[in-house]
């Protein structure tokens, strides 16, 4: 009979080995940081700014009705008294003369910035320029043979992949933490639309923004950015800049202080890419691509051929899948630059050249005023015939009965009143007849569903 001893000998074994063989599928990243943390360095801004309004701001009104501009002595205007502010960030360096990369929000409105790195030497930092649409600013250090960090490509990121940051969080310096890559392309609207940003689960807090996000092999693939929380703490979810991204805006401002950043000039529907049955009517499978609403007058996109209800599926040969996608791939193409744009137009492809504005040039563009058309019948909608069926497609909803009642464009009228419509010249028939001051039952095809709408007539 086997003994309790030897059991538990054998169990202890198995245990270590199943721990040591998960601890083998783990990546080692002591190297990984000992070789880049001198890269890696801490940023200190000071703001200098009022913390406190004037007195006479504070006034109460009734004093001002009886005193007016003379009040009493104890009412003195007194100027607010300024104190400086601090703040807090992770920067890195990415030339061996000085150059390093940090967040606009890191620096945003410093009087100045100072910048420590590992081995605690301290540089007052100058701004070199900065990018608030991207989030990205070039600091300056009179540095030389500065540690560097190795450039990689954000491009070549995998879903799933190791990723490690190295940052500063809440003033703890050097913090070192890892995760995976949870998602790419991360569209997170307002001012981020420029940037398809890298999701991660590293944990990032207060003072980590402006770091490097390394890759296995070490080389910076992100720039750590922001986080999405409810509690004001990491949640499991942090956003980095693609470091391609990032190093073309920093190449830009170190030539010129200034970023040129790509104009099409168009303007999307959102709700396209959930709309499924709209995009099977303009001859897509799913609803994928970024639909086109507007055309400037004298944009790029006007030049280049774009239309209105045009559907772009790729842009300089990467895939379209949302419109949320086109901002971005629009702002990383230098002004002047010709690419290939391939839109859906009536059901069949078509690829156009279009050569790339400057964003500055919005400001000078509008957009044609849309035409108004006219019904030509009660409830305020334009049809018109389907090709090879019965029914009539409404083309437009226009503000009345038929928009209240809820009949949008795309649905198919089939039957008026009690009586199939076939055709146009059926539903204009129809529609002449319907009494006043009363409501008429519309069947639809939505889809492939039927429903059936009340109409008031009156």
């Amino acid at each position: 009979m086997l003994k309790w001893s030897t059991l538990y000998t054998a169990l202890t074994a198995m245990c270590l080995l199943v721990a040591q063989a998960v601890a083998q599928g783990l990546p080692d990243f002591t190297q990984l940081v000992e070789d880049n943390s001198p890269s890696v360095v801490k940023i200190t801004t000071t703001t200098t700014a009022a913390t406190r309004g004037s007195r006479q701001q504070q006034v109460p009104e009734i004093f001002r009705y009886f005193f007016g501009d003379q009040l009493p002595e104890q009412f003195e205007q007194q100027q607010p008294t300024p104190r400086p502010r601090e703040g807090l960030g992770s920067g890195f360096i990415i030339s061996d003369d000085g150059y390093i990369l940090t967040n606009n929000h890191v620096v945003d409105g410093a009087d100045r910035v100072n910048v420590t790195l590992t081995d605690g030497t301290e540089y007052q930092a100058e701004i070199v320029g900065t990018d608030p649409q991207t989030d990205v600013a070039l600091l300056k250090v009179d540095g030389h043979q500065m540690h560097a960090v190795r450039i990689g490509s954000s491009a070549d990121l995998r879903v799933g992949e190791w990723v490690l940051a190295i940052g500063s969080p809440f003033n703890f310096e050097y913090s070192v933490t890892a995760g995976i890559v949870s998602a790419k392309g991360r569209a997170l609207g307002g001012a981020d639309r420029y940037v398809p940003f890298i999701q991660t689960d590293v944990a990032i807090n207060p003072g980590n923004s402006g770091g490097p996000l390394f890759n296995l092999d070490g080389e910076v693939v992100g720039v750590n950015a922001q986080i999405y929380t409810r509690s004001g703490g990491f949640m499991g979810v942090s956003f980095a800049i693609p470091i391609d991204i990032a190093m073309d805006i920093a190449d830009q401002l170190r030539e010129t202080g200034a970023v040129a950043r790509g104009w099409l000039g168009v303007e999307m529907y959102p709700p396209f890419n959930d709309n499924p049955e709209l995009a099977r009517s303009m001859g897509l499978d799913r609803a994928e691509g970024a639909l086109i609403a507007r055309v400037f007058d004298g944009s790029p996109a006007a030049e280049g051929g774009i239309r209105m209800d045009d559907i772009i599926l790729t842009f300089n040969g990467e895939t379209v899948r949302r419109y949320s996608d086109l901002p971005p791939l629009v702002g990383q193409v230098r002004p002047g630059r010709t690419v290939d744009v391939e839109v859906m137009r009536g059901g069949e492809r078509v690829t156009l050249d279009v050569t790339i504005g400057t964003l500055e040039d919005a400001a000078t563009a509008q957009a044609p005023e849309p035409e108004t058309p006219s019904a030509d019948n009660s409830l305020n909608i334009i049809v018109v015939d389907v090709e090879n069926r019965d029914g009539v497609l409404v083309e437009r909803v226009m503000p009345g009965p038929a928009e209240e009642a809820g009949l949008r464009s795309g649905d198919v009228i089939t039957m008026l009143a009690g009586e199939f419509v076939r055709s146009k010249e059926d539903f204009d028939r129809l529609m002449r007849q319907l009494p006043e001051n009363g409501a008429v039952a519309v069947r639809i095809l939505r889809g492939t569903n039927i429903i059936y709408l009340a109409i008031p007539t009156g």
